[in-house]
């Protein structure tokens, strides 16, 4: 195999210590790495980095379309693969990158999933969730989700000291470990307090916002569930996780006028371009615009 085992090591200890990848990242990196320096040594019997060429790696991506392999996947692994060349430049182990003339695949521009504001309204007017401790916590995440539009890793990682309920606003530790503060809409604030009194009758020294019945702090999969199971109460749509209540917290304040630079800093994104995916124009917008602006409207 390719004689790089030092040298990926270092890179993947370069982007958890410097860049703060997170667990996840890192181990997509490695196994980008792994599987095609696979291929290069047994395709050409490379012994360092610096022999792989231009020519070599369109080969490699070549055999993944061959195979089937998704587009998102096969732009994933150029990247990861593109990153660790620059990374090798810098510290002089190599002279150039055989990355530098290779394209990455066009991906077909899939529109976020997200559920329309009716359903959300739906959700939490109308569907009984029980007045028990799960039927309260598991509301006021769902609220939570769709008044801040955080990931799962931040919901989780929230403590009871991550609430401020004088100025209303909620601070999370996003991707790279940088802090960012989001308002709560009043609303979500009240389901919070009535949560509180719950939590607090439970006996546990966790730190944790949210608890499950046992005093543990929630995790992934139980969050996951509470989510995809509520929402397949108001939507037939495929997917309904997390994620789909971020987007749906993006679209519905970009269809209400939100500016799409107040909504990249409320989302945690690091560039404009990864907000730029809201612009679509949903029906229901698309209806507003052509009323308010068409002559017969």
């Amino acid at each position: 195999m390719m004689d790089e085992p030092n040298s990926k090591h270092d890179f993947l200890r370069y982007l958890e210590t410097e860049k703060r990848y997170s667990a996840h990242t890192l181990v997509a990196y490695a196994n980008d790495l792994e599987e095609a320096f696979l291929f290069f040594s047994e395709e050409f019997d490379l012994g360092a980095p610096a022999q792989l060429r231009s020519s070599m790696v369109r080969t490699w991506v070549m055999s993944m379309s061959d195979a089937g392999r998704d587009p998102k996947t096969i732009h994933r692994k150029i990247s990861s693969l593109r990153s660790f060349f620059k990374y090798l430049i810098r510290k002089g182990e190599v002279g150039a990158s055989p990355m530098s003339d290779i394209t990455l695949p066009k991906l077909r521009k899939k529109l976020p999933d997200f559920v329309e504001e009716n359903r959300m309204e739906t959700l939490l007017d109308k569907v009984e969730f029980g007045d028990d401790f799960s039927g309260i916590r598991n509301k006021t995440m769902i609220e939570l989700f769709y008044g801040t539009g955080m990931r799962l890793s931040e919901l989780i990682g929230l403590n009871l000291y991550s609430i401020d309920f004088s100025r209303k606003t909620v601070k999370v530790l996003g991707k790279r470990n940088k802090e960012r503060i989001i308002p709560v809409p009043t609303e979500t604030l009240e389901s919070l307090t009535r949560y509180m009194e719950h939590r607090n009758a439970i006996s546990t020294t966790e730190a944790a916002l949210f608890i499950t019945e046992k005093g543990a702090r929630v995790y992934p999969k139980l969050v996951y569930n509470v989510v995809n199971q509520n929402l397949a109460t108001v939507t037939t749509a495929q997917k309904k996780s997390p994620h789909v209540l971020r987007h749906t917290y993006a679209t519905h304040l970009l269809n209400n006028g939100a500016d799409i630079n107040a909504i990249k800093e409320l989302l945690g994104h690091a560039n404009l371009a990864a907000t730029q995916v809201y612009t679509h124009n949903t029906p229901e917008k698309l209806k507003k615009i052509h009323a308010k602006t068409h002559p017969r409207g």
